[in-house]
């Protein structure tokens, strides 16, 4: 009973942390407000609002699936539709996420679980997408649930566990974000495996096989006929990103590989919204005991959970490795290796425990327990510390500051020169007044008509408005540095 008050207090605490490095701050960290965080926004403002609006996916913003908005769009009618109220939605997930990973880790070991969730919860990439309003933030959760589901079907293969295996990694495969795509070839290869290994368990498997695809046939069948229906708006995206894609043909691929499996020692995402400074996703400490985790996981190969963790990580290393658009390595497209990662690293803390009670005494094992403890702590503080003190110049540009002052500035009688991607931010932030969206380049036929014209730059309101408004142009928001960000001019 000790043990188990012990672990469930510990259990609290991770949690308790992971709530605090999520929920600190929020509502000025990382402030401003990314352009794909408005459009999921709107779009839950578009559910709230229109009876006949109920879509699975949406074709705007390269392609989406809709789950996220739809949970966004719960949180907002009882908190109100505010960027906080967004971001919060995305954090709270990311708790779930570590409660997620937990489950999946403790069929593994009560230690395995602890580790496991602890070190999610203090992951600096974690915490990064927690608290940014997309998408991707149902990937740790959903793919850790998927992962369980899996082991709950094999450690006692009912029709009932099978059915709900193929309905969670349908759920999690097709409804979150593109790394959880490669679920079911992660299940064909894991039941393969099974088949060489285990071919009693994968007999008592096989007899499930047709309740887990029905079962993932009907959660998946909405999503299927929008594949069907709309293959270019589906498959777009994934299609645009890969090294074929004409705008990713000059990419090198070595160097892109290399930088993606450097990322957990050596290189870092270089973009501020997915890392801070362009630090490694681990970082030395830390990989190595992954890499202990490892070994001991091969040596348990034969078994159904280690086989499932030890497939999972290279064919959730897929994405980041043919998907070349954008900087490398690319966190966001790695998070389908988070639940995997964490279950390996609370393998690799749990064997070098076991190794050091075997090697020396009991008293050995205990000061061990303390070190993993403290250093599990200091990678969390390291981790808030780290993302808090960025100063709002690192973050001026990823957040678009400049949209919100914007947004802030713009009245209802007023226009704003924007492309119709930037002016997703000003249409969610001015819902209720919103002022008139003029292209960029096109010239504004009656000034007369806006109380204000506002831009990015001056020499869009030149274009728009002639170069006789040039007196006129002020401006009204300044980057940190001091440079304009926002100009206005009274037509």
């Amino acid at each position: 009973m000790a043990r188990r008050s012990l672990i469930a207090v510990a259990l609290g605490l991770v949690v308790v942390g992971a709530a605090v490095l999520r929920f600190w701050d929020l509502a000025h960290n990382p402030g401003g407000l990314y352009t794909d965080e408005a459009v999921e926004a709107l779009s839950a403002h578009r559910i709230l609002t229109d009876p006949e609006f109920h879509p699975v996916f949406f074709n705007d913003g390269g392609g989406r699936e809709a789950l996220f908005a739809y949970l966004v769009a719960g949180v907002f009618r009882f908190a109100g539709e505010t960027t906080m109220a967004l971001r919060a939605t995305a954090a709270g997930i990311g708790v779930a996420g570590v409660l997620g990973i937990w489950l999946l880790g403790r069929r593994f070991s009560e230690w395995t679980g602890l580790v496991a969730a602890a070190w999610a919860a203090g992951s600096l990439w974690l915490i990064c997408i927690s608290r940014d309003g997309l998408r991707n933030i149902l990937v740790p959760v959903l793919g850790a649930l998927a992962l369980l589901a899996l082991l709950t079907w094999a450690d006692r293969p009912t029709r009932l566990r099978a059915a709900i295996a193929g309905a969670t990694t349908a759920l999690a495969a097709l409804y979150t974000y593109q790394p959880l795509k490669l679920l079911p070839l992660l299940v064909i290869l894991w039941l393969i495996w099974l088949r060489h290994a285990d071919r009693e368990r994968y007999f008592r498997l096989r007899n499930g096989i047709g309740w887990f695809v029905a079962a993932f046939a009907l959660v998946a069948a909405p999503m299927v006929l929008v594949a069907v229906t709309d293959p270019a708006a589906y498959f777009g995206r994934a299609l645009g990103v890969t090294p074929f894609a004409p705008e990713t043909g000059g990419v090198n691929l070595i160097d892109h590989w290399l930088r993606t499996l450097g990322m957990f020692a050596l290189t870092g995402d270089p973009n501020p919204r997915h890392d801070v400074a362009g630090l490694p996703l681990l970082g030395w400490p830390v990989t190595i005991v992954a890499a202990v985790g490892l070994v001991r996981l091969w040596l348990d190969r034969r078994r159904p959970g280690p086989s499932l963790v030890l497939l999972s990580l290279p064919v959730f290393l897929l994405p980041p490795l043919i998907a070349t658009e954008g900087g490398a390595p690319h966190f966001l497209r790695s998070l389908g290796l988070a639940a995997p990662l964490a279950v390996t690293i609370g393998v690799g803390v749990a064997e070098l425990l076991r190794l050091i009670g075997d090697r020396w005494r009991a008293s050995a094992r205990c000061i061990a327990v303390a070190v993993a403890a403290v250093g599990l702590i200091g990678l969390g503080v390291a981790s808030g510390v780290t993302y808090l003190s960025r100063p709002v110049a690192d973050r001026y540009d990823a957040y678009r500051f400049d949209l919100v002052a914007m947004a802030d500035a713009a009245r209802r009688t007023d226009a704003v020169i924007l492309d119709d991607y930037g002016a997703t931010v000003i249409r969610f932030l001015d819902t209720n007044g919103p002022p008139a969206v003029v292209a960029p380049g096109s010239a504004i036929s009656q000034p007369a008509a806006f109380g204000r014209v506002l831009a990015l730059d001056s020499v869009d309101l030149v274009r728009s408005l002639g170069s006789q408004v040039t007196p006129r142009i002020t401006v009204i928001a300044r980057r940190p540095d001091g440079s304009p960000s926002v100009y206005a001019a009274s037509p």
